[in-house]
């Protein structure tokens, strides 16, 4: 075979491959701002139906008005007058606030040392894994489970007052131990501390051990060291935490009915009541009070710290 018959067998191969194969797609053609609108549009689709058009159908509804038979559209301020001028209000939204506290602040002692130990104090990851597993074992059943498992260890007649008794530490039942708010906290705590430990822990696993080993070389004693150290190194997992219990507080009400033999409320509970009469315009203005609250008290503390740029 000559070699002008090689060169024509080749020049025909190439130009039937090049018939076949098409051009693959290629994302780095496309301009950089449409190539992250087209990424992010399927998650921008799920928000929207999921979370932004619930919030906006609540936010039309609570304009509108309900009698004892009927609710019909409307375009007034009846619910966000009655809610804003009652004293009731008020008192419901204090005790949701006192609530909330009271449950960051043991939630945050309790995290912070777990998460310590854990991070600082346990060297093999096995055991840290392991302990870790362990703290989230009763976090595998329901927590209406978790939360009555309370009433009959609070109860008059319950195991710590039998216990008390029968030490010698009290010749009476203690009548605040259950349906009170001390069993209210007590069950919050319970119910949401995994939601600090957690994030704290995960900051805490990334903090370089040198910072801590050049801050005892430098003098520095275990108080300072954590102060200066650990807890500013901490902040955004403290942070993410204290959002997760904050509002899960906030919003949680079937936890303040039971513990609190409904002598209790807070805003999730008001909420519920309208429901249950329904009052859906009414409750739907104090659900959009309440997200306000949330997204306001949110906001005053993501102030301290810059999660995304931290993390």
């Amino acid at each position: 075979m000559t070699d002008q018959s090689h060169l024509f067998l080749h020049s025909q191969t190439a130009a039937a491959a090049g018939k076949k194969a098409k051009p693959a797609f290629q994302w780095s053609r496309l301009p950089n701002n449409l190539t992250g609108w087209l990424l992010s549009l399927p998650l921008t689709v799920v928000l929207f139906f999921f979370l932004v058009l619930p919030i906006c159908m609540i936010v039309v509804v609570s304009f509108w008005r309900a009698t004892e038979f009927s609710i019909y559209p409307a375009f007034q301020f009846d619910n966000y007058e009655f809610l804003l001028t009652s004293p009731v209000t008020y008192q419901v939204f204090w005790n949701t606030v006192k609530y909330a506290l009271i449950t960051w602040f043991f939630t945050l002692v309790i995290g912070f040392t777990v998460a310590y130990f854990l991070a600082f104090h346990v060297r093999s990851l096995t055991w840290q894994i392991v302990l870790f597993l362990l703290c989230t074992i009763p976090f595998w059943t329901s927590n209406i489970i978790r939360m009555i498992s309370w009433i009959p260890f609070l109860g008059r007649n319950g195991i710590a007052n039998s216990t008390l008794i029968s030490m010698g530490v009290i010749d009476e039942p203690l009548e605040w131990l259950l349906f009170s708010d001390f069993s209210v906290i007590l069950a919050f705590v319970h119910l949401y501390t995994l939601f600090m430990v957690v994030p704290i822990f995960n900051t805490m696993m990334r903090i370089d051990t040198s910072l801590i080993e050049a801050a005892r070389d430098a003098g520095a004693s275990g108080y300072q060291t954590l102060t200066n150290v650990i807890i500013p190194l901490t902040k955004p997992g403290i942070m993410i935490g204290s959002i997760f219990v904050v509002t899960l507080v906030m919003g949680d009400f079937i936890t303040v009915r039971f513990m609190s033999g409904s002598q209790k409320a807070n805003v999730g509970r008001l909420i519920s009541n309208d429901i249950a009469l329904l009052q859906y315009p009414s409750a739907a203005a104090t659900a959009v009070i309440l997200l306000i609250t949330v997204l306001l008290v949110i906001s005053v503390l993501l102030r301290f710290v810059d999660i995304r740029k931290e993390l």
